[in-house]
């Protein structure tokens, strides 16, 4: 038995095998491709050939991938989406799409309806919908959408009206067209709920194409019995069907599998975790064994939205950037870096530009490349840099502290060669012979999650049933991912209590994890 993990970054594709005890039998890396999905299968051939091992006895095959974040960046490949916001007249005051780049609008199209519904803060209607309306609005949408997205005032309390509009939705348009509900990926905030849902609904085409893809390279590489995942961004997996659905989870999955693979390899539930590219450098928070998640509206692509996101900090550090001294004298590292092109361009290999790589060579910290090309640089000038480095670390690892105490600080990624051993408020860095593939390795390791999220009134109903509730549903959406239900458990509750409300209102959010089938 053996499982397959493969993980897409911006300078470097890695893949791994894992055996039934999950022992690492072979890793490679190769640089990340123009075209993603060539790459994809290009690792997949590569480190099939160079284990030799029985291709029939793969069982699972995991993918972390940037394309649903690429997608949205580069504005390429997204969906034209159809938004119905049921809350009218009470929301027309700030329409969809606002503060949105224009030019990420021009991609999906400005097509919208502000049709009556939603609830108040108490659970009330707002207005009755008017089915007739929405078949009417949506009728007209016909051959010119091709995704919907059901958006509705406080759906976080109460989604009676989102799931209904659905149904209306599939009468008029059929079942085929891909159709993204706010309250099951969203939290509480009408707008940023309603941006986070037109993304997923605009990622339809990319989803399809990236999971569709997998599918073939395993076939080619004569895989046909496997199980296969994406990878979500709380450092769990979810199937290829489950994906299809909520393409936006995959968002951030990169850094999220590196924290999961530093956990393993580190054999550490607790630790802040450093891992470095060739362009950038990711911190993240290892809490039970399970990434810290973000507690704030985080921006995707410029657009303000609050699905569930990892708690990361990125810096322009990689083993590519680029190191200047200025006429003054200060030294600048990145944040622009030669990425990929780094075993053409970095003077190591024979290029001409001077990377942070060139400089861990030359104070003998790394043995890349030829060293006599890096002889010539001035050693104060490499120590200062090379000082400017651990600064740099130090204080992005200092924002995700949560007290004044040292840390233990877990080193992975392709680039961690270039990270100094002392760095202000770190107590013991960590590496391992690994840690360059720690991405593939928290993929091929990740087990499925279900997570649940709403606002109970625990005035009207006990706390015991809401907590029972949640936890069915999160395991409801577990199942739905791929997991086996026997091995689902609880690992995570978070209530948050709203102040504001005179019946003891409580954002509820349940958490559970088990096993792949």
């Amino acid at each position: 038995m053996y499982k397959i993990g493969i993980d897409v970054g911006g300078t470097n594709t890695d893949a791994v095998i894992l055996d039934g005890q999950l022992n690492l039998v072979h890793s490679i890396k190769i640089p990340t491709t123009e075209d993603i999905q060539t790459g994809i299968a290009k690792a997949m051939r590569q480190v099939l050939a160079e284990s030799g091992i029985d291709r029939g006895k793969v069982t699972h095959a995991m993918l972390g991938t940037t394309q649903c974040t690429n997608a949205i960046v580069e504005r390429k490949k997204l969906a034209k989406v159809g938004i119905l916001r049921l809350g009218y007249p009470a929301t027309a005051s700030v329409l969809p799409y606002t503060a949105w780049p224009k030019d990420l609008i021009a991609s999906l199209s400005e097509t919208y309806g502000l049709v009556k519904g939603g609830y108040e803060y108490d659970g009330q209607p707002l207005t009755e919908l008017d089915e007739e309306e929405i078949k009417s609005v949506v009728k007209s949408w016909q051959g010119k959408v091709q995704a919907i997205a059901i958006v509705g005032v406080f759906s976080s309390l109460k989604n009676e009206q989102e799931l209904r509009v659905k149904e209306l939705v599939e009468e008029v348009l059929g079942n085929e067209i891909p159709i993204s509900v706010s309250s099951t990926i969203g939290s509480v905030g009408l707008i940023e709920r309603e941006n986070a849902t037109i993304l997923n609904a605009a990622l339809h085409e990319v989803i399809q194409i990236t999971s569709n893809g997998f599918e073939q390279a395993l076939i080619k590489e004569n895989i046909h019995h496997a199980e296969v995942y994406l990878c979500q961004n709380d450092g769990t997996l979810m199937s290829l069907n489950y994906a299809r659905q909520f393409p936006i989870l995959t968002i951030a999955c990169g850094p999220t599998n590196s924290i999961r693979g530093a956990s393993y390899l580190a054999k550490l539930k607790d630790a802040v975790v450093l891992d470095v590219g060739g362009t950038t450098s990711d911190i993240g928070v290892l809490v039970d064994g399970f990434p810290r998640e973000s507690s704030l509206a985080v921006d995707v692509g410029g657009v303000r939205t609050n699905f569930r996101m990892p708690d990361i900090v990125s810096i322009g550090l990689g083993g590519g950037s680029l190191v200047r001294q200025a006429q003054d004298g200060t030294i600048t590292v990145g944040p622009d870096s030669v990425g990929y092109r780094i075993t053409e361009e970095a003077l190591v290999f024979g290029g001409n530009q001077l990377t942070t790589t060139d400089i861990a060579v030359r104070l003998g910290h790394a043995t890349i490349g030829n060293p006599e090309l890096v002889a010539h640089i001035d050693q104060n000038f490499a120590e200062k840099a090379y000082q400017k480095v651990a600064d740099m670390v130090g204080e992005a690892i200092d924002k995700m502290k949560t007290s004044a105490t040292d840390v233990t600080v877990v080193l992975v990624g392709g680039g961690s060669v270039i990270i100094p051993e002392d760095i202000i408020g770190v107590k013991e860095l960590i590496r391992n012979e690994n840690g360059g593939v720690a991405n593939a390795i928290g993929a091929s390791i990740a087990q499925i999650s279900g997570q649940y999220e709403q606002i109970y009134i625990y005035a009207k109903t006990e706390r015991s049933d809401c907590l029972e509730d949640a936890q069915n549903k999160a395991t409801e959406q577990a199942l739905l991912a791929g997991a086996i239900k026997e091995t689902i458990e609880l690992v995570e509750v978070e209530e948050i209590p709203l102040a504001y409300h005179p019946e003891n209102a409580t954002r509820l959010r349940v958490k559970v994890v088990g096993k792949m089938a």
